[in-house]
């Protein structure tokens, strides 16, 4: 079967335009403010990592994280209330189902290798997180997949060749890279 020039154009441009509802879908979900949220906790996570002694640095860890955590809720139960199409809400549900699945295999791993350092306990979370970056890049659009390859890349410099200043790294990198990439989505999809 051949297809005409006009035909082919005809379906480029149906192609860009779905793809530029689900980001418009993507945007407008609120999928963004996760990003910003969970960028300032590693970016002040890995400062404190830095700046902080370990253990006072674990703690300012749980704090954030816990605070991370509410605030995710409470954006999750303000834009989900926008949601009224059941086929958008149950992939809402499913991705949080994957996030929760990835939480517990990342800690499962931490367990298997239990004792590990402060930067490979870093290291292994970044890693994981990552894979579901770029699982949700697979899945809802192939462009923030890059921005997960590229983010591991650099996190790996730092953590084999920077290793003193690997957490100020990762404040900077991953905290701002997520930042940045959710202000990008909120204002560009």
């Amino acid at each position: 079967m051949s297809i005409s020039p006009t035909e082919a154009e005809e379906a480029l441009v149906a192609i860009q335009t779905i793809v530029k509802k689900t980001r418009r879908a993507i945007s407008t979900s609120g999928a963004y403010a996760f990003l910003i949220v969970w960028g300032i906790v590693w970016l002040f996570g890995f400062l404190g990592s830095q700046f902080f002694p370990s253990e006072i640095g674990r703690y300012f860890w749980m704090g954030i994280d816990i605070i991370g955590g509410v605030i995710s809720a409470v954006i999750g139960a303000r834009f989900g209330r926008n949601v009224r199409n059941s086929k958008i809400t149950n992939s809402g549900k499913q991705i949080g189902l994957f996030w929760l699945l990835l939480i517990v295999y990342c800690a499962a791993a931490i367990w298997v290798v239990w004792p590990i350092g402060n930067k490979q306990f870093a290291m292994l979370i970044i890693l994981f997180v990552m894979i579901g970056w770029m699982a949700m890049g697979l899945i809802l659009s192939f462009y923030p997949i890059w921005g997960g390859l590229i983010l591991t890349a650099l996190a790996l410099v730092g953590y084999f060749l920077l290793p003193g200043f690997f957490y100020l790294w990762m404040a900077i990198l991953g905290g701002g890279g997520m930042i940045i990439m959710g202000l990008y989505i909120r204002n560009k999809w």
